[in-house]
Parts: C-alpha cells; sequence; structure tokens
C-alpha cells in the first residue's frame, strides 16, 4: 500500500517551466471487476464522461471523483487513524454510487430501490455518513485492494493526486446506469477490449488510463489481478518526459507492473491540456 503524502510543506515544481506545483486534489477511482464464466478476461466498469465536463471531457474512465472533507471524517469517525487512505477509499465507494448507481463495499439492504434512494440523495448533497446511518449500511472498506496511485509533475489548472483500488462485484442483475451529469454512458467491456476501441477511435482514454488498462489486460480474474498486486504494490506513478532518438516520449518507471511504459507523445496530445502538461487522473 502507498502511503506517501504529495502535500508536502515544500511546494513541488512543474517538470517543464519549473514553476511551483498547485497543490494536488484529492481523487479517488474505483476499477469494478465482474468475471465473466467461460471467458478469459474479467468485465470492467467504464464511464464515459460529459463533453462539459472540466477534466477528461469526453473520455472513458473508471468510476471516480475527488475526495470530499466529509469522507475524511467519515474515515475519522470509523476510528482510521489514516484518514487519507481511508477517505479515499469512503470516496471511491460513494462515486460508484454516484456514478453508476452501483453499491460495493457495502453491508446491508442492497436491493435496487435502497440503492437509488442512496444515490439520489447523494446527488441532493446527503452525506455518505448519514446514509449510512439511515439505512444500517456497513462500509466494508478493506475489500479495496489499492492498484497504483497517479499525480502529474505539470502544473495544470487542477492537479489531482488520484488513488485507484480494485474491487469484485459479480452481481450480474446489479444495473449500472448514467448519473446524466458527470457521464453520458457507461459500459462494461474487458480491459483488452476498451484498448481496442479507443485504438479503432470509437471511445477515448486519457495516458493514466490506457496505462492502466494495459496493465490491467493482462489478468484473467479478479484473483490474478489481486496475487499481482501482492508482487507490484502501488506506488506513486508521476509521469515524465523523454527526449529520444525517435522523438520525445511520454513516460512512467520501469519495474511496477506496467508492461508498457512510455508513448510517443504525439500519441498522447488528445490527453493534453493547452499548457502542454498530460491531464491526470482516472
Amino acid at each position: 500500500m502507498d502511503t506517501s503524502n504529495s502535500n508536502s510543506d515544500a511546494p513541488a515544481m512543474d517538470a517543464i517551466t519549473g514553476k511551483p506545483m498547485p497543490r494536488p486534489i484529492p481523487a479517488s477511482t474505483l476499477v469494478i471487476f465482474r468475471d465473466q464464466p467461460g471467458s478469459s478476461a474479467p468485465d470492467l466498469l467504464m464511464v464515459e464522461r460529459s463533453a462539459k465536463m472540466v477534466f477528461a471531457a469526453g473520455a472513458a474512465v473508471f468510476p471516480g471523483g475527488r475526495v470530499d472533507d466529509a469522507d475524511f471524517d467519515f474515515a475519522k469517525a470509523l476510528g482510521h487513524e489514516d484518514h487519507e487512505e481511508y477517505g479515499a477509499r469512503i470516496a471511491a465507494i460513494r462515486e460508484s454510487i454516484e456514478e453508476t448507481g452501483i453499491a460495493v463495499a457495502v453491508d446491508g439492504n442492497l436491493d435496487a430501490k435502497r440503492v437509488l434512494e442512496a444515490r439520489n440523495a447523494l446527488h441532493d448533497g446527503t452525506i455518505l455518513a448519514e446514509i449510512c446511518s439511515q439505512f444500517d449500511w456497513q462500509l466494508e472498506l478493506e475489500k479495496l485492494i489499492p492498484f497504483s496511485r497517479w499525480c502529474p509533475p505539470f502544473a495544470e489548472k487542477r492537479v489531482f493526486d488520484t488513488r485507484f483500488y480494485m474491487i469484485s462485484h459479480d452481481d450480474h442483475q446489479a444495473q449500472a446506469t448514467v448519473d446524466e451529469t458527470e457521464n453520458y454512458n457507461l459500459f462494461w467491456g474487458n480491459a483488452q477490449s476498451v484498448l481496442d476501441r479507443a485504438e479503432a477511435g470509437e471511445v477515448k482514454i486519457i495516458f493514466p488510463t490506457k496505462r492502466n488498462l494495459e496493465r490491467l489486460a493482462q489478468f484473467g480474474s479478479f484473483d490474478e489481478a489481486v496475487g499481482h498486486t501482492r508482487d507490484y504494490p502501488s506506488v506513486m506513478v508521476s509521469p515524465h518526459i523523454e527526449k529520444r532518438e525517435n522523438g520525445v516520449h511520454l513516460c512512467i518507471p520501469e519495474g511496477i507492473g506496467y508492461p508498457i511504459t512510455s508513448e510517443a507523445m504525439e500519441a498522447v496530445q488528445r490527453g493534453f491540456s493547452k499548457q502542454g502538461g498530460p491531464k491526470e487522473g482516472q
């Protein structure tokens, strides 16, 4: 598990401009697995973000978003000393309900009507702690498996320090539905099929999503993915730019579980902001 603190007192510097970086916004993302009997690869739940969103507009990403103060407060109330880690886990669960209508890592009455009530309440501003108290829900935070953590060294208007978690959800009866605010479509598909759709121009994926999908495409089941994280525990991934003989590449470190660690800069231009640095997140 990565417990490094990116919010140190000394400001980080932009890798390109040398200017001070803005304080990263804590964020959390959940890779929801659904093993497919008879299939060589599990399905993953992807959401396609609205074109009106400031971050990753129109891109296919994993469900997730920023960690709210209420998430940190809930983690503290539950007795977790590492409230940054467990606040992020709480946020991942909350965002999954908000964005997809699926409740994971929750023990209690999870019939469709109850989950819809919780989703509507979250959209109306009710915090998850109050919903759990009202519905007698208990969060099973240990079910979330840390997968990775990304934070770019580029001074965007919004820089996200994003923790990625995995969880298995084999309830095939649970219907994921769009929230019609932040996303306009969602779909299940194995990691390689999403990569193939992106290659064909059918969906848009940004640099972190592509690297994570390539890593996830190695696994034939959720259990295989969990075993992989034991060999390659979650660490902070901070992309960097390298000038090579064949051009400029955006790179991530070797030896942390990713089968592909670089991509030609021109191939990732759609994932960049006007300032020239890569957008970060889901």
